[in-house]
Formats: C-alpha cells, sequence, structure tokens
C-alpha cells in the first residue's frame, strides 16, 4: 500500500472519545509509524515497530490500547514496559492525554526510585493500563500486587535501550507472567541481535513496521575521526580533553564495566568525572545526572543509556571512546550535542578491528569523516560548524511485513497487494488466540510510505 498524504485518524475507525481528544491536542495525520502501527494493532497482529525518538510512538500503540479498554473493569487489561522512570513517566502523562474523554480510564505508572508502596496503593485502587520500568514491575509481581491474568496487550517501549540497561533478563521473566494468547509490540530504535531473538522468541507472526527518518541531520555537529590502538584511547582521550577543554561532554564506552574503570582512570588523573551505566540503581542515576545537568560535573562516561533520551542542551564534545555495534546509535550519540541549534564536536577514536563499523557509519552519513590529528587541533565548537551532510534516506519509508507463521523474524519484501487502507475491523474486547500470520494464513502486504 503507498503511504496516502491526505489520510487522517478517522479512517482508523478508532473511538469517538479518542479522535475528539486528539483534535484537542493538535493531532490531524498520523505519522509513518503511526500510520503502520495503529492498522496493524487494530487488526490484532503483533507487531514490530523500528522508528528513531520523535517518531510518535507513543500514540502509535496506546490509541489501538484506548480503543479496546473496558471502563467497567478496573483489571489490569495492558501493560508498558519503558527502561526509565522518566520515559515511563512521558508515557503515562501522554496516555492520560489520550484518554480525558474516556470516563474510568486509569493510567498507573510504576517504577523504581519511588515509594513502592504508593504504588501498591495504586494499583489497589484499579488501573487498567500500567506503564512501568522492568524491575519494578517484577517486583510489583514477585509480591502478588500486580495480577497480569488479564493482561491483553503487552508493549516493549526501547528495547534496544533496555538491552544496554541490563534489562532483557527481567522483560523476559515478566513475559514468562503474561496471559497466552496476549498481543504483543515490540518497538526499537535498532534491532542487534538480542532483541532479534526475543521478538523471535515472544512474538507470533509479527507485523515489521520500519521507518527511516525522511533526514537525521547533523548539521551543527563537526566531526572527526583519530585512529589508535585501543591501548593507547586512554592517552589520547586525556590529550583530546586537554586541547579541546570542553565545557560539558560525554564519552561513550561500549559495556558497564568498561565505562565505570574508564570513569574511574579519568578520576584518578584528576578529571571531575562521573559514570552512568545499566548497573547503577535509580537512585545513583538521577544523582548523575542532576550533577551534570547542573554543570557540576563536566564529564559524563556512559553506555548507550545515555545515547537516546537524554536531552542536555549545554553538552559541547562528544568523543565515541569505542565505536557503537549498530551504526544508527553513533547518530544518537552525537546528536547529544549540537542541540537546540547550537553548534557541536564529536570526535571517535577508532581502533583497526573497528575500522568496519567506522564503514558502516560514513554509509550511513554517505560521507567521509575528516581525520583529527597533530596538526589539526579540536576546532573551538563557538565556530559554526560546516553543515554535514544529511543522513537516511531522501524520502521517509515504512517497510511492512509479516514474518512466516512461527514467530520467526520479519520476512523480506513480498508482497501481496491487499487493500488500499486500513481495514474497518469489528471492534474487539479482550485477548485473542493464535492463529495464522497475515489474511487467511497469508503473509501481509509490503507498505511503502512516500
Amino acid at each position: 500500500m503507498t503511504r496516502k498524504d491526505d489520510m487522517r485518524f478517522e479512517d482508523f475507525d478508532l473511538r469517538p472519545e479518542i479522535l475528539r481528544a486528539l483534535d484537542d491536542l493538535g493531532y490531524e495525520e498520523p505519522t509513518p509509524i503511526q500510520e503502520g502501527t495503529i492498522d496493524a494493532l487494530l487488526r490484532d497482529k503483533d507487531m514490530i515497530g523500528q522508528a528513531q525518538t520523535g517518531s510518535g510512538k507513543t500514540a502509535a500503540f496506546m490509541l489501538p490500547i484506548l480503543d479496546r479498554i473496558e471502563e467497567d473493569s478496573t483489571d489490569l487489561q495492558a501493560l508498558v514496559l519503558c527502561p526509565t522512570r522518566e520515559l515511563a513517566l512521558q508515557v503515562a502523562d501522554a496516555t492520560r492525554s489520550f484518554a480525558k474523554y474516556l470516563d474510568g480510564v486509569e493510567v498507573v505508572p510504576v517504577y523504581g526510585g519511588a515509594p513502592i508502596v504508593d504504588q501498591i496503593a495504586a494499583l489497589g485502587r484499579g488501573g487498567q493500563i500500567v506503564v512501568g520500568t522492568p524491575g519494578r514491575v517484577l517486583d510489583l509481581l514477585r509480591r502478588g500486587k500486580m495480577i497480569l491474568s488479564d493482561c491483553r496487550m503487552v508493549v516493549l517501549d526501547e528495547a534496544d535501550e533496555m538491552l544496554s540497561m541490563g534489562f532483557i533478563d527481567d522483560v523476559r521473566d515478566i513475559f514468562k507472567r503474561t496471559p497466552w494468547g496476549k498481543q504483543t509490540a515490540l518497538f526499537s530504535a535498532t534491532m542487534p541481535d538480542p532483541i532479534k531473538r526475543l521478538a523471535e522468541e515472544e512474538l507470533h507472526a509479527p507485523v515489521h513496521v520500519k521507518i527511516a527518518s525522511k533526514e537525521i541531520t547533523v548539521d551543527t555537529i563537526e566531526q572527526r575521526v583519530a585512529f589508535c590502538e585501543p591501548k593507547d584511547k586512554i592517552d589520547l582521550l586525556e590529550r583530546f580533553l586537554k586541547e579541546a577543554d570542553p565545557r560539558c561532554a560525554i564519552v561513550f564506552a561500549r559495556t558497564k564495566i568498561g565505562t565505570q574503570r574508564l570513569a574511574d582512570d579519568l578520576k584518578r588523573r584528576g578529571h571531575k568525572v562521573r559514570a552512568l551505566h545499566g548497573d547503577m540503581s535509580q537512585g545513583s542515576r538521577d544523582s548523575v545526572m542532576i550533577a551534570f545537568r547542573s554543570q557540576r560535573v563536566p564529564l559524563l562516561v556512559a553506555t548507550d543509556v545515555a545515547a537516546r533520551g537524554l536531552d542536555v542542551s549545554h553538552v559541547t564534545h562528544v568523543v565515541n571512546y569505542e565505536l557503537p555495534d549498530e551504526a544508527e546509535v553513533y547518530v544518537h550519540r552525537v546528536g547529544r550535542t549540537g542541540r537546540v541549534g547550537r553548534e557541536g564536536f564529536a570526535i571517535s577514536f577508532v581502533a583497526k578491528k573497528e575500522q568496519p563499523k567506522l564503514a558502516q557509519i560514513e554509509a550511513l552519513l554517505k560521507r567521509k569523516i575528516q581525520v583529527w590529528g597533530e596538526d589539526a587541533p579540536a576546532p573551538d565548537p563557538t565556530i559554526a560548524a560546516t553543515p554535514a551532510a544529511p543522513v537516511g534516506e531522501d524520502e521517509a519509508t515504512a517497510m511492512v511485513a509479516a514474518a512466516p507463521t512461527g514467530g520467526s523474524a520479519p520476512a523480506g519484501d513480498a508482497a501481496t497487494g491487499a487493500g488500499d487502507g486500513p481495514k474497518r475491523r469489528r471492534r474487539r474486547r479482550g485477548g485473542r488466540g493464535r492463529g495464522t500470520g497475515g489474511e487467511g494464513g497469508q503473509p501481509s502486504a509490503s507498505v511503502a510510505a512516500e
């Protein structure tokens, strides 16, 4: 199906109360991720959604959830798992806005770093939708304070960030406690192998909606690369920090252990630095971010837990001490600088074994990254950078393909030519059984949004 520019939310046959709330919020035309996702979820499909932050994912999964909520029942009917407290609160607030005209719909956010007794009390009063972090959700389940027997839909938001924070085992444990026959949606900006395996294990014949951003730009970020062996990176970082003298910088490493070790090494060398990674408690992460945002600590060493959702406008420099496994994550990392129109500077330290990753990043950027060396000191970030070429596709595309029956990874791009728009369907209440993939046992159609 070709994306229709004039498609509106009314075309999805959503409940009038939801459409009224969307009108109040100024929502008119669905974004590409919303178009593909809402249609699939309203047709009872499991699905995988790949899209960048800011693409409208929350409305994409929450509108179908609200469309099916039974207000006269206080049972927990939908569970949304988020990697951080901040995202859980954001999703819960957005849900309340979408549900403002649905009488009796309660949204309960649950997360670490807050009194669990208050959250238990809120659950006791009844909440059809729970939005929470994996650790706190699992704690409540083990205490018998959260009951999932009537849960009809589970959403895993920012799955790759959960992986980087070490929550995947908790997520698997939670899935084991959910009912057979539930509908499952997984959203992730990237699809590393562990997330692919999780999708194969938990999703049944999922529809795959993949959105390439229309234009991911790094216009205000000057990028450089420096080649060195792993053993020399700490000395190169020391030299770079001395020459650049960043007012506020994030240094990205790949592993939690490596992140903590690097932060400790920099501290011994006299730097004011803190570490941020998934092995830290929510309270510790909050403490680090308060110090970093207030500029009491100018240097943050982090895993990719900080690559998305961290909005600190005064970050002047980003250092990729180690390159990420996914090229798209590089864009997220360097995007932590150059915020709100400011100039920024990003440098990557590349060992010989990392050069294939650099090649993938340059292919995504569609240009070579200039080398930073002895004769090219770090530029002053207050000087306007030369605009970089746009990253990604020229046009936004949405690729939708159902995986073969049996829950394997999404299939390729074969199309069957199913209709031209969202299907009107009989409104369903409650869970649904496991059938064959697609319509009539056939794979569903590929969809390109142009």
